[in-house]
């Protein structure tokens, strides 16, 4: 049963009401209503002639809503797109299970949506460390092959042939390995000395 099958059978099962403008929407949405599965998209219309459309419209307003009208296939759909006014629609129609469900899949969404930005972070942030690596791989490699290591001063040369011996560890694994130990960023700053004298021995 799709959501919008839901809704429907839950205000068809519903007590009647004798609030008049929430009947009336109740009735829109059960004649000509659809809403979208939640975990894809936000869309909720009303499929309705022009003067019942303009009434819904009416009403929706009252209930501090934004409601939108376009005209489709001789019919007039009224159509809301923000999760809290669908929620908001759910409450005046009294489909309170309905309503819990849609709070769910929206809790759902934004638990995937969190996840998914979390790892596309994260897939960034080790493309960019996989770039600066190779970067400083090929730097040292240029330097060995025009001057010789021993052309650095000590602690440069140090740590290029650490990176050229390890080139799969981490700045911090690296910085571990050196004597005296040298945190992450000191290693980072030693990386980029060398990049910058591959860059003048290039010009």
């Amino acid at each position: 049963m799709s959501f919008t099958q839901e809704v429907k059978a839950e205000i068809l099962d519903g007590e009647k009401r004798t609030d008049k403008k929430r009947a009336f929407v109740r009735e829109c949405f059960v004649r000509g209503g659809v809403i979208s599965n939640p975990l894809r998209t936000y869309h909720l219309e009303f499929s309705l002639d022009e003067e019942n459309a303009d009434k819904l419209m009416e009403i929706l307003t009252i209930f501090s809503l934004r409601p939108k009208k376009i005209a489709r296939g001789g019919q007039s759909v009224v159509y809301l797109k923000e999760a809290e006014e669908i929620a908001d629609v759910l409450k005046i129609m009294r489909a309170d299970k309905s309503l819990l469900t849609l709070e769910g899949m929206r809790v759902e969404k934004s638990i995937r949506n969190n996840v998914n930005r979390q790892f596309n972070f994260e897939m960034a942030n080790l493309n960019k460390t996989v770039d600066a690596a190779q970067s400083q791989i090929e730097a040292i490699r240029f330097i060995k092959e025009m001057k010789g290591l021993s052309f650095l001063s000590a602690p440069l040369e140090e740590v290029a042939r650490l990176r050229l011996e390890n080139e799969n560890l981490s700045l911090a694994e690296i910085g571990e390995l050196l004597d005296p130990p040298v945190g992450k960023s000191g290693v980072n700053h030693r990386l980029r000395k060398i990049c910058k004298i591959a860059d003048s021995i290039r010009k």
